[in-house]
């Protein structure tokens, strides 16, 4: 690993004193109160050359290494741990890059692997070293000979989609859960305050919700900032984030479900927000505001050969479904073409999730009691990244007839559905 890599890991004792602190407050008071000067430089003598030395043994004993079939990585003081990764296991390599290792010239390696729900990494490594071996990784998972993989370099990307801050900062403020999270954060510590009048009580619910205010405009703000969309033979690559920057690649062939969410004032713009379930990978966003019309063209790459279904082809449920869900029943809508599975719900948050037939893994109907007597009934639609699509309170006849027929679908789709490879 690149040599400022111990400083990672040096917090660790810290750390270690912070957490005894805040799980016995009452007792580290006492002990601060003890501490003299001569105490306190002993301690900072101690802590420092200890914090230093376990970072230093911690990068000393972790390494990695690329044989012709595997990346492994091996780490651990006490206890070893080595990672064997088979190459055509490989899925999506993201190259990130915290603020602090920006400055230092670092860059951090994450894999995301078939079969597995942690993402192994490797940190830090020069940033140049970084994007190399990511490209040598993605090679030889394209098949590529090991004796050439190196030379085959990164693979070029066309621009799709830039994301302009401007439009950006429109979309976080016309969405309700900031206002949402901002009005809880002023209404709630103010009527604590007038039935407590006890200021810590007032503080520790006041300082979660601003918080969660920031994290929902700030914090999106400044991870989706200049969020970038291009096409390369190896997938759709988004680079993002104002401080910590991500290099992120979405694996062609391994999307599972896209959906396209529309919050209520973001209609009058035609502005949609484009998600993502990627099996075997974390990455969740393909676009965070953009024009429908351009997000349609993108989700098209995507899913080549798909279209969006428009409102008029999405068709509802029966009229009597207003006796389980009063008004909002007009929010569910369902369509099925040749390629897709699409089912939307939300009336005031619209999402429209599609699921090409190949990537079905399950098909399940679903009836309560209440909805057996009015012969309604949920069909749901199992995916290969663990996550599951309904089409809700469908007629009952016609939901026994979508499960036949779409578990006809998905065998006919897995069939003819092209190789998931890297650069297939």
């Amino acid at each position: 690993m690149h040599p400022v890599t111990p400083l990672r890991r040096a917090w660790a004792p810290v750390a270690v004193l912070v957490g005894w602190a805040v799980h016995d407050p009452d007792q580290a008071q006492r002990q601060l109160t003890r501490l003299t000067t001569t105490h306190l430089l002993i301690g900072l003598a101690v802590l420092i050359p200890a914090a230093a030395l376990y970072g230093f043994l911690t990068w000393w004993f972790t390494h990695y290494a690329v044989t012709d079939t595997e990346l492994r990585i091996r780490t651990g003081l006490l206890f070893r741990r080595t990672a064997h990764i088979r190459l055509e296991r490989i899925q999506a390599i993201d190259v990130t890059q915290p603020l602090l290792a920006r400055v230092a010239g670092v860059a951090k390696l994450k894999l995301d692997v078939i079969g597995t729900g942690k993402k192994d990494e490797l940190a830090f490594l020069g940033a140049d070293e970084a994007r190399a071996l990511r490209a040598e990784l993605l090679a030889r998972a394209a098949g590529f000979a090991p004796e050439t993989a190196h030379e085959v370099g990164e693979a070029p990307a066309r621009q799709l989609l830039r994301v302009p801050p401007g439009v950006l900062a429109v979309s976080l403020l016309l969405t309700g859960a900031t206002w949402g999270t901002l009005l809880a954060a002023a209404v709630v510590p103010t009527l604590l305050w007038l039935a407590t009048h006890n200021l810590w009580t007032v503080l520790a619910t006041a300082l979660p919700l601003v918080g969660a205010a920031g994290a929902s405009s700030a914090g999106r703000f400044v991870g989706e900032y200049d969020w970038t969309v291009a096409e390369s033979p190896d997938g759709l690559r988004i680079d993002h984030g104002l401080l910590d920057r991500a290099h992120e690649t979405v694996p062609p062939g391994r999307v599972q479900t896209v959906r396209l969410v529309e919050p209520l004032l973001w209609r009058r713009r035609r502005w949609v927000r484009v998600e993502l379930d990627v099996a075997g990978s974390s990455n969740s966003v393909l676009l965070p505001v953009a024009p429908r019309e351009i997000a349609e063209s993108v989700v098209a790459r995507v899913l080549p050969g798909v279209s969006v279904p428009t409102a008029p082809e999405l068709s509802r449920p029966p009229h009597r479904a207003a006796r389980c869900r009063p008004l909002w029943w007009r929010g569910h809508g369902l369509a099925v073409t040749g390629a897709v599975f699409a089912a939307r719900y939300g009336l005031l948050r619209r999402s429209l999730a599609l699921v090409p037939h190949a990537k079905v893994q399950s098909v399940r109907l679903a009836q309560g009691p209440w909805r057996r007597a009015l012969r309604l009934a949920d069909v749901h639609v199992d995916t290969g990244a663990n996550k599951t699509v309904t089409a809700r309170l469908r007629d009952a006849d016609e939901a026994a007839e979508l499960l036949r027929a779409q578990a006809e679908r998905s065998r006919t789709g897995r069939r003819d559905a092209p190789p998931d490879r890297w650069m297939a």
